[in-house]
């Protein structure tokens, strides 16, 4: 996926300036793409250029003018056959995960603080997510496939953020049961499905 994509699957909503769609992404597709404002504002660029938007100038009294975008018919045209093409299943790269591989080498407190950090990250996120879909589907379902696709996505990105603050929970119980300080090697350590592991 590219970004020009997620910009026209964004516009497929509603027509929206640049600074409009910066905050679109923050706040929804910014949980699964991530992209900073200049970079949104410099592929607008390219897709204007591309004639997959256009931009119509609205005269503000008293602030700059703005462009809001739309999506053309050629950038409908783009969008359905990018959407037709297989996905590609996400890589993870994640240091944290490196570091849980290189355990038995490194001091563990630093890494016991690093998953007390992503267990609060993670559980804020879902937080959100959970806010998200109250606000927005207090029935718990959908009215459309508009509707149908983001409550899906909101699902998943909650779902996704209770996994992994279980991981970081169990991670950080496995790790208090070591009895050793600095290194975790030769240590025992158990897991939640009553099998023990060289750690």
């Amino acid at each position: 996926m590219a970004l020009g994509d997620a910009i026209l699957a964004c516009l497929t909503e509603r027509p929206m300036t640049g600074y409009e769609l910066a905050k679109t992404f923050d706040s929804s597709v910014g949980f699964f793409w991530k992209a900073d404002h200049q970079q949104i504002y410099r592929e607008l660029s390219k897709l204007r250029d591309r004639g997959y938007i256009q931009g119509r100038e609205v005269v503000q009294s008293g602030k700059p003018n703005k462009l809001i975008y739309t999506l053309t018919p050629e950038g409908r045209t783009a969008l359905r056959h990018w959407a037709a093409r297989p996905s590609t299943p996400p890589s993870i790269k994640d240091d944290l995960l490196v570091r849980l591989h290189a355990l038995d080498s490194l001091d563990i407190e630093p890494v016991r603080t690093d998953l007390m950090d992503r267990l609060e990250h993670h559980r804020d996120r879902h937080e959100n997510y959970e806010r998200i879909l109250k606000k927005r589907f207090p029935e718990g379902t959908a009215s459309d496939v508009l509707d149908l696709g983001n409550l899906l996505l909101l699902r998943l990105g909650a779902r996704h953020e209770q996994m992994v603050a279980d991981f970081c929970e169990e991670a950080l119980e496995a790790l208090s049961a070591m009895s050793g300080k600095g290194t975790a090697t030769g240590t025992v350590v158990p897991l939640d499905d009553g099998k023990r592991e060289k750690g």
